[in-house]
């Protein structure tokens, strides 16, 4: 029996000092050892190298991964990169999973993100920070609005149940093709929370830990940054009622 094969991708600028953490804890697999075991391997990690100035991608290929080149900045511009080049590997990937390149979040966690598609035939899994534990200053409190606004406007529009817009998620391929995602920046994770809802795929979310990032936040870090991310979510959230 052939194992489901998993895809990560990572969108990284500027992360030289916490690249290489992430991408050396992602699990390699889960052997088959009882039936309620998420049975997969690991096919390739991405890291999306996002117009970084510093040494990221020099760090994420000596921990091992695939590196690509996304000059034109943008998180979900990168998203899209790694998307590109997973969809044509062969074998193709069973499921593709986003994790961010700051070390904010668990990467042994992977096997619980990934568990509800294999074992149950869910579409996406939201790795939930808001259902996990957060440490200490881990999300800004505008951070914490945001995520409560956005998923209360999403109920609200869309008729479906978020408690988090986390970066960490996992979603099969043919699901993710499915939705044609579009957007280039912040907007990237509503637009699939959105459009899975829309198109009415199995969802759901599972508890994750977080943690203060390493390093320096540019997007909640910066009064620019803040500003912007709130804006494009709202306005994503809209656009497509």
């Amino acid at each position: 029996m052939t194992p489901p094969r998993i895809v990560v991708i990572i969108p990284a600028f500027n992360e030289e000092n916490s690249v290489g953490n992430v991408v050396r804890e992602i699990p390699s697999g889960v052997e088959w050892t009882t039936p309620v075991e998420p049975y997969w391997q690991l096919q390739e990690v991405i890291v999306v190298n996002n117009n970084s100035n510093d040494q990221t991608a020099v760090e994420a290929s000596r921990a091992g991964a695939t590196v690509l080149n996304e000059p034109i900045q943008g998180y979900g511009r990168a998203c899209l990169r790694g998307i590109d080049y997973a969809q044509n590997l062969e074998p193709k990937p069973d499921v593709i999973v986003f994790l961010d390149a700051d070390y904010s979040d668990y990467p042994a966690e992977m096997t619980n993100v990934v568990a509800p598609i294999l074992t149950d035939g869910y579409d996406m899994v939201i790795g939930s920070r808001a259902l996990g534990r957060r440490q200490q200053g881990s999300m800004t409190p505008q951070q914490v609005f945001g995520n409560w606004l956005a998923t209360n406007l999403l109920r609200l529009f869309y008729g479906v149940r978020y408690t988090d817009l986390g970066p960490f998620r996992a979603i099969k391929l043919t699901s993710l093709l499915a939705l044609d995602m579009r957007d280039q920046t912040y907007g990237w994770t509503v637009e699939m929370q959105l459009k899975a809802a829309k198109q009415k795929m199995r969802v759901t979310e599972v508890p994750v830990n977080y943690r203060k990032r390493i390093g320096f936040s540019k997007i909640s870090g910066t009064v620019k940054g803040t500003v912007g991310a709130g804006y494009k979510i709202l306005t994503t959230i809209f656009k497509y009622l």
